[in-house]
């Protein structure tokens, strides 16, 4: 019999996946499914980002880079986030990882081990809770809440720090919730953080470019107090549309960036070259395709709010970022992951269930608006019509 360590019976997974599956089977029988479940934009990469990587291709970037990324992408995202943010990083801080996930992997590896505890949003990207549990440390969930417009409380946050507290996780603009914190709130937070000088931040801001009715997102690289233990967390896949090019990068402390590159060595060597000569062209070129795409969003996020408060039973406020909504679904009488696979399998929706993303996702459920405004329009349709005519189970 094989003997596989205790660690991997801890690990979890990311249902959207598990959904974007089922939904797929389903089409291949011949079902008309809407998939509003998997958080990938439906835009292509932007033509000019494709033609990079087919010339770093035909001018032969086929072998090895370095492990922590080729200087000039490393340069190009530096000058990005001067651009974005307004801060100064150095090229020599920034590594080069096959997406956002290796970033989280990276950090939570560092500070999790029995005994340790670390905190992460909840609801929140189920990967956070997953890896933690993997390393062996305790996750300690801290409420996002509806009330509170699904930002973080920064009271809330550190009244849960412990001694035994090693790292803790932010995510705004958020999966899956789409709320943004405001700026009051992270000054508070980082504010507070000051009394414990022991504990490292990831913060997480894939979704960084993505806001909407005028909020701004608020990166925590502007606190030069934290940022000697701030790990930032950014990428390609969901601002350009390269979600399957696999291309991410984070910011590193200098105490911590030579065990983040050793990791990298070990795990996947480098990231793919041509990728990487795609990123920069999608880094130092013309913004306007992002500027389009977010456009997009906001249009179908009108659709999506409008059309989900219009439904028996549910209620949702408007997302500020990233491109879901997380609409309470108390009131159907449904319980959400139930909700959410009868949706697939009845009416031909895949949707998430608010639960995969953390025991405080009860009552919600997740829909992506990274699909056509026509396909929106009719899964609100199928939607209604099946809470209209169906009981709960």
């Amino acid at each position: 019999m094989l003997h596989v360590v205790p660690a991997f019976s801890r690990i979890g997974e990311e249902n959207a996946f598990a959904v974007l599956a089922r939904a797929q089977a389903l089409s291949a029988q011949g079902r008309d499914v809407i998939n509003l479940g998997i958080g990938q934009p439906d835009m292509p990469t932007p033509a000019h980002v494709v033609e990079a990587g087919i010339k770093a291709l035909r001018d032969g970037h086929h072998g090895y880079t370095p492990a922590i990324g080729i200087p000039p992408l490393r340069e190009a995202v530096a000058r990005d986030i001067h651009r974005r943010h307004a801060v100064d990083v150095s090229p020599d801080s920034v590594m080069i990882v096959p997406g956002g996930k290796v970033t989280m992997f990276m950090a939570i590896l560092m500070f999790g081990e029995p005994g340790a505890e670390i905190l992460y949003p909840d609801p929140g990207f189920p990967i956070y809770r997953s890896m933690i549990e993997f390393t062996g440390a305790t996750p300690v969930p801290v409420p996002i809440r509806e009330a509170n417009g699904f930002a973080f409380s920064a009271a809330e946050t550190l009244a849960l720090i412990t001694p035994r507290t090693r790292l803790l996780i932010v995510n705004s603009p958020a999966n899956p919730t789409g709320g943004v914190t405001p700026k009051a709130e992270i000054d508070a937070l980082v504010a507070g953080l000051a009394d414990h000088p022991d504990v490292a931040v990831l913060s997480d801001e894939i979704y960084g470019t993505m806001t909407y009715d005028g909020e701004a997102h608020h990166s925590l690289l502007k606190y030069e107090g934290i940022r000697d233990r701030l790990i930032y967390l950014d990428g390609a896949s969901k601002t350009y549309a390269m979600t399957g090019w696999r291309l991410g990068w984070s910011v590193w402390p200098k105490p911590l960036y030579d065990a983040a590159r050793k990791l990298a060595v070990n795990a996947h060597s480098c990231v793919n070259a041509a990728t990487q000569w795609a990123g920069i062209a999608a880094l130092d070129g013309s913004q306007d395709c992002v500027a389009e795409m977010v456009a997009e969003f906001d249009r179908r996020r009108a659709i999506v709010v409008e059309g989900l408060n219009a439904l028996p039973g549910v209620s949702c406020i408007a997302p500020k970022g990233a491109f879901y909504a997380f609409p309470n679904i108390a009131q159907t009488g449904w319980k959400a992951k139930p909700l959410a696979a009868t949706l697939l399998e009845e009416a031909g929706v895949a949707v998430i269930g608010g639960p995969d993303f953390g025991v405080h996702g009860e009552g919600y459920i997740r829909l992506s608006y990274a699909n056509s405004a026509e396909n929106i329009r009719r899964a609100l349709e199928r939607m209604g019509q099946f809470l209209t005519a169906r009981k709960p189970v």
